[in-house]
């Protein structure tokens, strides 16, 4: 794992040639590993997925009984979980706090929901935002009071960016905020004091077992119930509501976990500047860069079994997520020395 991968030092017209056919099979989500697996198929193993902004480091999965497997879990086990979920977040209403399987599901269903309203959506932003709203116009900031309703990521992905909860405060339409990466970042968080703005919570990243399929819609009454009605009685399994109960009860986890990303974000940063690589947004979690060869720098790592993140819009971006070991970094520097070698 620490020892340099002997990559084949391509010609830079060859790699340009690969570009974009390497690229297009993720450029619209991360964490297709099989798909690079099959594209580079001499790459070394294991593969390093710095492809998504899921935690490297998850919560340590409690011990869970039979019953957590066999059984629907029953009613007072969910409201346990969203009044857990409801603290964390500083909602005082529990009512107001709906469980759905993946903050996905929720962007989808609340696509549903509001499917009529005359919306805008603050890019760059989620791809699966765009699947939810088709109709939805594409716009900057300072244009979204203009609009009955606005969908957001805050902070963004994939550039980090945050509107100021005051802000936000002011618009005068529906407010739709994806919350997904805001545990690395509280103070952008419209909780508790959201009005009557939606906010959309993911467990997946922040606690890295995005496997779970756990979120959260926090909503006035009446959307949260209509919500409800549309998921069902058992929203989410039994594994989540297991899991998910005891992360929103371990602060210190939380707290020690805020620091470790942190760390990391910073290390990876003097990385990524070592290669030329202009940081240009992220979060703790993940950073956006900027390079002119970026696509080929994408094959190069590739090569390496590294898989990172482009983008179908802006040829120059890619965005890394944080190595889990010692030997991912040792691998992750080293394909980045081999590519300034090229250039």
């Amino acid at each position: 794992m620490g020892r340099r991968a002997n990559l084949p030092l391509l010609a830079s017209g060859c790699v340009t040639d690969m570009t974009t056919a390497a690229t297009d099979p993720f450029r619209f989500h991360g964490g297709r590993l099989a798909a690079a697996a099959a594209r580079f198929d001499s790459a070394p193993q294991p593969w390093i997925d710095l492809s998504t902004g899921i935690s490297p480091w998850a919560y340590p999965v409690p011990e869970m009984g039979q019953a957590a497997w066999s059984r629907l879990p029953e009613p007072e086990e969910l409201e346990r979980l969203e009044a857990a979920a409801a603290q964390t977040f500083g909602v005082d209403n529990p009512a107001e706090i709906v469980a759905v399987p993946g903050s996905d599901m929720a962007i989808r269903l609340l696509g549903t929901l509001f499917a009529e309203q005359r919306s805008a959506m603050l890019t760059p932003i989620y791809s699966g935002h765009k699947a939810a709203w088709p109709d939805a116009t594409e716009i900057g900031l300072e244009a979204a009071a203009e609009y009955d309703l606005i969908v957001l990521a805050n902070p963004n992905n994939p550039d980090g960016r945050i509107v100021s909860p005051e802000h936000l405060r002011t618009l005068p339409g529906q407010v739709i905020v994806d919350e997904a990466f805001a545990d690395t970042a509280p103070l952008a968080s419209l909780l508790p004091e959201r009005g009557d703005a939606i906010v959309l919570r993911s467990f997946g990243k922040f606690y890295g077992l995005a496997g779970v399929r756990l979120g959260f819609v926090i909503a006035d009454s009446v959307v949260a119930e209509r919500l409800r009605t549309m998921l069902g009685d058992w929203p989410v399994s039994g594994i989540a509501v297991t899991v998910g109960l005891a992360a929103y009860q371990d602060q210190q986890w939380q707290d020690n976990q805020r620091r470790h990303l942190q760390e990391a974000a910073d290390r990876l940063d003097k990385l990524l500047e070592k290669s030329d690589l202009d940081i240009i947004g992220g979060t703790s979690l993940f950073r956006l860069t900027s390079h002119d060869k970026a696509r080929e720098l994408f094959v190069i790592l590739g090569q390496s079994g590294i898989l990172v993140r482009p983008f179908s819009d802006i040829a120059t971006q890619l965005r890394f997520g944080l190595p889990a070991s010692e030997g991912e970094w040792t691998r992750l520097e080293d394909a980045l020395s081999q590519w300034r070698e090229m250039q």
